[in-house]
């Protein structure tokens, strides 16, 4: 067996309850491609050198649901979008490709063999091995979550085709193996070979790694040139001339991939007429079910003679709506991937849809304001449209991603006052549906309670114990700098006391879980 490192997928989740597993569907990505991942959710017996002492073992299906898999399915799809490589989870697929150009990724309950507190595992580089030797992703160990495992599945298959994992630094000193991300609500983000649990957008990472602070791994680089298959052939031309793709102005609707950092995308409209246009940009998966997106999307607009008219970059959104009144004549768009607060354009890939037709929508705008009172959160709201307003929804989020209705169907009501009952981040936004079932949400607004972000304050320096004050119960978890689980227990609300006597001294990982809430937090034994 080749000499490599394993690399594991680190794990914050909690055990829970079994699902059972239903038909598995049989979905690729791109069929014509010969380099194949194969996401095997049914069940295997593993016969491998590399894993188990070379001993025989069955790992059992995955018990999640048929939905689950479609979804985890084009959540991997995605990340791999920008790839001449096929995702599938039909096993022919997998037995046809070239043995050194495929990996089976067994997403499988069964994880009592491997005796490490991880989530999921694989050789790096060993796509290419041409000895079939599988990754896991352990479903179990990451409480069933249609999202954690995609993001596993992603980050094993990363692994696969040459990839580390990508980490943070302070000064040189390492202190998050798995980087977390930045950010919060719609635009925070984390690189797939992180912690990528808790971010809404993901992406491929130009970035520091465990094993040095000063050399960057460029994944799109090592994914495009070490591993037989590149880029896809690129959708649509960046030239704005007679050749760019034509849309109608009165009713288009056209998808579209950005393979790489530097591809746009570009089209023509011709109006005949002066008058309104309005025009839509999603990327797959902003407003799917809490999985993520990949895409924070850009649109430039370009009059007849090729001049920058206007750049469409919303700040806190991913998609984007445009609204506009412009005089007869041929205009262009080009679709970009965009940087943000919280990354750059690099790994901004993926899949997007362009929707469009003359005038604007019925419902102009929807702003939302907020202000604290104390710890009395003071909510009011504006609507312009031309149609009535059919239904009001206030909806409020925890993380920025999962909303769910505050106040509902509150239709003439302009204002409301909320006494958040948990403390940390309250994110708010409304919800209008104009009468001829045109929707539109507002901005994003973000009040504290409490005036604490935290559910728990940690002591990170720490000598024979590690002090907790908490505002509930919770589980926790300590692990090495390496991964490697070395004490869990559970504790209650208050302040309290982890034994901390026994440890040798260096860095450890504190993960705090509750109900609602995982807290990470960096401790040095001194």
């Amino acid at each position: 067996m080749k000499n490599q490192i394993k690399k594991l997928c680190f794990s914050a989740l909690l055990f829970s309850s079994l699902q059972a597993i239903c038909q598995v569907p049989n979905l690729s990505s791109l069929p014509t491609a010969a380099p194949t991942i194969y996401l095997d959710f049914d069940g295997q017996t593993v016969n491998s050198i590399g894993w188990n002492n070379a001993e025989p073992f069955l790992c059992g299906a995955a018990n999640i649901s048929t939905a689950q898999i479609t979804e985890i399915f084009n959540s991997v799809s995605e990340d791999f979008r920008p790839f001449a490589v096929n995702i599938t989870t039909d096993s022919t697929k997998f037995l046809a490709a070239p043995v050194d150009k495929r990996i089976r990724i067994i997403v499988t309950d069964s994880s009592a063999w491997y005796p490490y507190a991880v989530a999921g595992i694989a050789y790096t580089g060993s796509f290419t091995w041409g000895n079939d030797i599988p990754g896991f992703v352990f479903s179990g160990k990451l409480n069933n979550s249609t999202k954690h495992i995609a993001e596993c599945c992603s980050h094993e298959s990363g692994h696969a085709v040459g990839l580390s994992h990508q980490s943070k630094y302070n000064s040189c000193t390492l202190f998050e193996r798995y980087s977390t991300g930045y950010g919060t609500g719609e635009t925070s983000w984390a690189p797939i070979m992180g912690n990528s649990y808790g971010r809404n957008m993901t992406g491929w990472n130009n970035g520091l790694t465990e094993s040095s602070c000063s050399l960057l791994q460029d994944n799109l680089s090592i994914i495009s040139t070490q591993n037989g298959f590149t880029y896809r052939t690129d959708d649509y031309a960046e030239v704005l001339d007679n050749t760019t793709t034509v849309l109608d102005p009165n009713s288009f609707n056209v998808n579209g991939i950005i393979t790489t950092p530097t591809d746009k995308d570009a089209f023509k409209i011709t109006l005949a007429q002066a008058g309104g246009l309005h025009i839509e940009a999603t990327p797959f998966g902003i407003l799917a079910n809490g999985l993520g997106a990949n895409l924070d999307i850009m649109v430039q607009l370009y009059n007849s003679t090729n001049t920058l008219i206007r750049t469409y970059d919303p700040i806190n959104t991913m998609r984007l709506v445009i609204d506009t009144t412009l005089a007869s004549g041929t205009y262009y768009l080009k679709v970009a991937g965009a940087g943000n607060g919280n990354t750059s354009n690099y790994g901004s890939l993926g899949s997007y849809t362009l929707t469009g037709n003359r005038g604007v929508l019925a419902i102009h705008s929807v702003v939302l304001k907020g202000s604290k009172n104390g710890n009395l959160h003071k909510l009011g709201w504006s609507i312009i449209a031309d149609e009535a307003i059919a239904t009001q929804v206030l909806e409020s989020s925890t993380n920025g991603i999962d909303f769910s209705p505050l106040l509902t169907d509150v239709t003439g009501v302009k204002n409301y006052n909320n006494q958040p009952s948990k403390k940390g981040n309250i994110y708010y936004r409304l919800k209008a549906t104009s009468v001829i079932a045109e929707i539109m949400y507002s901005n994003i607004v973000v009040l504290n309670a409490n005036g604490d972000d935290k559910l728990f304050n940690v002591s990170t320096l720490v000598q024979q114990s590690i002090y907790v004050t908490a505002s509930e119960n919770y589980n926790y978890k300590i692990y090495d700098a390496n991964a490697r689980l070395i004490t869990s227990g559970r504790q209650k609300q208050g302040i309290g006391t982890i034994d901390a006597s026994n440890f040798s001294k260096g860095l450890y990982i504190l993960q705090i879980i509750s109900n609602d809430n995982i807290q990470t937090e960096r401790i040095i034994k001194q």
